[in-house]
């Protein structure tokens, strides 16, 4: 697994100046950093105590650091490198799913899987890996889906469902919980053939997906190869570090089918369910009529009434 490169934790006056102390004794080359109260460096590690509060250690030797000297001398915490013995199963090679979308009125709904192995969790944590509406734009998260695509040990499919077809489904549906566990079940499903395409049932036994419904509505959509898996639903299911990434990798799917309707038809074309998107969605049905509407926007939508006036 990937060793920590650098670690950030606030301190007190009182655990700073324990840091400030163990830097003097061990060897530590005094530096100079703007807006910092002092720092110091080795060959392999270098520590920072910013007048924030903020202490920064980057390097090679952050890990040992961190474990060997930080945690039980000044946080007196034990936990980094420790999460694998205190929850084993949230590092055992599972599927997380997430999507985007379900409250935008333009756009898509778009489902992500991440298939994870043990290996992938390390890397995960280096890219700071975590729910995506902590994230503080979408092309931080367009960069961070990218780099989740090219880790060797997971694998990532999406299932993305265009405002036609969107519209088709729920009247079929009329329901969008329902259709979210078929667009659950299918990314589950497309992750699975990648990952085990002689179907072995061995390779991946888990799934974890947000609470959004009752799960057999994702149990009834999973054909063949879903039907072994295990599926977890859960609240604040991003906590997970596969479904965090899934929900990155979602994200970043959303948006950028977002921008090229926005090219595609010559109207920005904004997300959520706002005052500016009954204006972008004015803008359009002018532009484009009112029968095109359902080719970028979720017809059942009260904000359709919205933009065409009949509300």
């Amino acid at each position: 697994m990937s060793s920590l490169t650098i670690y950030t934790v606030k301190l007190t006056e009182a655990q700073a100046a324990l840091v400030k102390e163990y830097l003097d004794t061990h060897g530590f080359e005094k530096r100079e950093v703007p807006y910092a109260k002092f720092a110091g460096k080795t060959k392999e590690v270098g520590v920072v105590f910013y007048e924030s509060g903020k202490l920064v250690a980057q390097g090679k030797g952050t890990e040992d650091f961190v474990k060997f000297f930080l945690e039980p001398e000044v946080l007196k915490e034990v936990r980094l490198g420790y999460d694998e013995v205190l929850n084993p199963k949230a590092y055992e090679p599972h599927i997380g799913v997430d999507e985007s979308g379900k409250g935008d009125f333009f756009g898509p709904l778009v489902v992500s899987a991440v298939f994870a192995q043990k290996e992938a969790f390390a890397q995960f944590k280096e890219l700071k890996v975590r729910d995506s509406k902590t994230i503080s734009s979408d092309k931080k998260a367009i960069e961070m889906a990218k780099s989740i695509r090219e880790i060797r040990e997971c694998a990532v499919e999406v299932v993305a469902i265009g405002n036609e077809a969107y519209n088709r489904m729920h009247l079929k549906f009329r329901n969008v919980n329902d259709m979210l566990g078929w667009g659950h079940a299918r990314a589950i499903e497309n992750v699975l053939l990648r990952i085990d395409p002689k179907n072995t049932g061995k390779v991946c036994l888990r799934a974890i997906s947000d609470q959004f419904g009752n799960k057999r509505i994702i149990e009834r959509a999973l054909m063949e190869r879903g039907q072994g898996i295990e599926l977890e639903q859960r609240h604040r299911a991003e906590e997970d570090l596969a479904v965090a990434a899934a929900s990155i990798v979602a994200r970043a799917e959303f948006v950028q089918r977002l921008d090229r309707l926005s090219k595609k038809w010559g109207v920005p074309i904004p997300k959520g369910a706002s005052d500016a998107v009954i204006q972008a969605g004015k803008q359009f049905v002018e532009k484009h009529g009112a029968e095109a509407l359902g080719q970028v926007s979720k017809s059942h939508f009260r904000t359709t009434q919205k933009v065409l006036g009949s509300e």
